[in-house]
């Protein structure tokens, strides 16, 4: 990947596949972004926060789609947010009680309380690796399971939460406020090295060496800005994508350990499956795609194992329209799977 002012390829538009089992046609006429839902608690006001633009949950349309939400089904949403996915799905299912909605951010939790509070739903303040261990001890299965992998607009707008590359905020870049390694400790601390295999590994960075020295060389760092405008040094020029992004999605990659909890819970997942349950998972960027893609391939397929049908052959986009109301969704990717093969029954030694 080389970072370059040439317009980008985009691949084109994927229709999502209508062929898939129990999917309703009807579906796809009925369901209609609503940039309306819970704007109260979307909007997440700090005092440093952008409030100009809504949390607007992303591919709704397609989730609700692939997922296709019946009456009294069971729902896992691992990374519940500030429940916009949440609220459409329990419409059609019916059944809070049957649902569970994990988030490790506590200011999502306390979002997802005061939306759900009192109805029954299961909400679960923790990261979704752990939650997901939790279930499968408890022995409970679902019928539809979404993860949504993105950070959200209330974190992206909030500069205290240290996300955002425009706005001045401190170095945090937490998704769980509790734990202690921050995006500060890692450039303020990490010998040059390890910061540059960082960059290169978790945001694909061609000048991670030189970016890796000019943070060396100019700690200690305590704001968002000044770091970006130190790693900008490493990209003169104009461009559209602010130089520093690959710097900072790296960052928060580290901090938040997207990637390791992404690989260690997906087999879990399947597990969580009920047979003829089906998963959804939206990813945006391609090293959390290309995890998906592979599990998903390696549990699919024309053999006798499968125990997924992937009602996805490509990663299902961003509409023109939606991308109007809502341009943070222009990374989204959307893959789903639905599970074919009965559960195997396990046996005691």
């Amino acid at each position: 990947m080389t970072w370059s002012r040439q317009k980008q390829k985009h691949p084109k538009k994927q229709k999502v596949d209508c062929r898939l089992g129990a999917l309703e046609q009807n579906i796809i006429s009925r369901v209609k972004i609503n940039t309306k839902i819970n704007i109260k608690s979307a909007m997440h006001k700090t005092k440093n926060q952008d409030t100009s633009s809504t949390h607007i949950p992303v591919l709704l349309d397609e989730v609700l789609q692939l997922l296709d939400p019946k009456a009294e089904d069971s729902y896992l949403d691992l990374t519940a947010g500030y429940g916009g996915h949440a609220a459409e799905i329990l419409k059609s299912t019916g059944k809070p009680e049957l649902a569970v909605l994990v988030d490790r951010d506590i200011h999502a939790i306390k979002e997802l309380t005061e939306q759900f509070g009192g109805s029954g739903v299961n909400i679960r303040h923790e990261d979704f690796l752990s939650a997901s261990e939790a279930l499968v001890k408890e022995k409970q299965r679902f019928d539809c399971i979404l993860a949504d992998l993105g950070v959200s607009s209330p974190h992206l707008n909030d500069a205290d939460r240290g996300f955002s590359i425009q706005m001045d905020g401190p170095l945090d870049m937490r998704m769980d406020q509790e734990q202690s390694l921050t995006a500060e400790v890692i450039v303020n601390t990490y010998k040059e090295a390890d910061l540059a295999d960082i960059l290169w590994k978790y945001g694909e960075e061609p000048k991670a060496r030189q970016i890796a020295r000019l943070i060396t060389g100019n700690r200690p760092f305590d704001s968002t800005t000044k770091l970006a405008a130190v790693v900008s040094k490493a990209w003169p020029g104009r461009s559209r994508v602010h130089p520093a992004t690959r710097t900072f999605q790296a960052l928060r990659i580290a901090v938040n350990d997207e990637l390791g909890l992404l690989e260690r819970s997906l087999p879990l997942w399947l597990q969580l499956l009920k047979p003829g349950g089906r998963l959804a998972i939206i990813s945006f960027h391609s090293l959390e795609d290309g995890i998906v893609k592979r599990v998903f391939g390696e549990n699919s397929g024309e053999r006798y194992d499968a125990e997924l049908r992937l009602l996805t052959k490509r990663p299902v986009t961003a509409s023109p329209h939606e991308l109007v109301l809502n341009p943070r969704a222009r990374s989204a990717k959307l893959r789903a799977a639905a599970k074919i093969k009965r559960e195997r029954e396990t046996h005691a030694n």
